[in-house]
């Protein structure tokens, strides 16, 4: 049922990762299910992957079951739109686009998963998740027995990059997303989209393999005091913030590497994978640009990126 030490650098946007001791794509929910039950029953440690797109393996082995559903579907139904929390996100955009229903114009370009997104209240462009997510169901799989849930918006608990599915991060497996499909103006939001992916295309080192922004961008509440530069860079996204690209350029560190890993010149809040990076020079990375920043202008960045290590 299960593979065996697969190379999770082979699942990772990254190209950085050590082995898994086993390894599952199921393709339906009832596959989730009888995978959870036979990793519970020999006690195995359980990790759910979405795209890779925003975890950072570790180098050695990982003892236990990396979970990735495939569950890849869109589909109407009368006002709303179902998807399976394996489709990706480029997958739903596209059909957003096409069908002319507005909301998802801001994730042009976004990476992943849908189900990887509705963890993390993915956004960009002032627009997020949990804008537009209705519904979700996933299974749960804490108590002795998975349990299918079903929850709306709120009960989702979103907040800035987070929800409850990642607050209680292995608790609950994410499986299918039910959105509203609103008729909007086709040319406005295809012209959105069109105008973000070519933001991405200028602004960010896509020519690189990276997990997208390292950091969230900082609160406006976290500063104490504020010089001239910081308060010209304040944006709302979607809340009073300063980007955490701007600390890091202030801080000197475009460009600074350990091993193969290294601060973007082009976008500082991404750390690429310049040279055959292993996890550890990342890892080393994150925390030199952490303290730099700190030292500057007494602030925590906070890692936007999870960890499987």
């Amino acid at each position: 049922m299960f593979e065996q030490n697969v190379l999770l650098k082979n699942y990772s946007n990254y190209k950085i990762g050590g082995p898994a001791e086993f390894f599952y794509r199921p393709k339906k929910i009832e596959s989730v299910v009888e995978a959870v039950k036979k990793a519970r029953g020999e006690k195995t440690a359980i990790f759910i992957l979405g795209g890779g797109t925003n975890v950072l393996f570790g180098d050695e082995i990982f003892n236990g079951l990396v979970l990735k559903p495939e569950i890849n579907f869109i589909k109407k139904e009368g006002d709303f739109v179902k998807v399976g929390a394996g489709t990706p996100m480029a997958d739903l955009v596209d059909y957003f686009l096409e069908k002319g229903f507005g909301g998802l114009e801001w994730a042009a370009g976004l990476p992943g998963t849908v189900g990887g997104a509705v963890r993390g209240n993915a956004g960009a462009f002032g627009g997020e998740m949990k804008d537009i997510v209705s519904e979700v169901s996933s299974l749960g799989i804490s108590a002795k027995n998975p349990k299918l849930e079903i929850r709306n918006s709120k009960a989702c608990g979103f907040e800035y990059r987070s929800s409850i599915f990642k607050r209680n991060s292995g608790d609950d497996i994410i499986l299918e997303i039910i959105l509203p499909a609103k008729k909007s103006d086709k040319k406005l939001i295809r012209d959105i989209a069109a105008k973000n992916i070519k933001y991405r295309i200028e602004k960010q080192p896509l020519d690189y393999p990276s997990i997208g922004s390292t950091f969230k961008n900082v609160p406006l509440e976290n500063f104490k005091k504020m010089d001239d530069g910081v308060k010209k860079v304040i944006k709302n996204d979607p809340f009073p913030i300063v980007p955490a690209a701007y600390l890091i350029s202030e801080a000197g560190l475009k460009g600074v590497s350990f091993g193969g890993a290294m601060v973007s010149p082009k976008h500082p809040n991404f750390i690429i994978n310049a040279l055959d990076a292993a996890s550890n020079d990342v890892k080393s990375l994150i925390s030199l640009v952490k303290n730099e920043v700190y030292h500057k202008f007494k602030v925590e960045l906070e890692e936007e990126i999870e960890y499987l290590v």
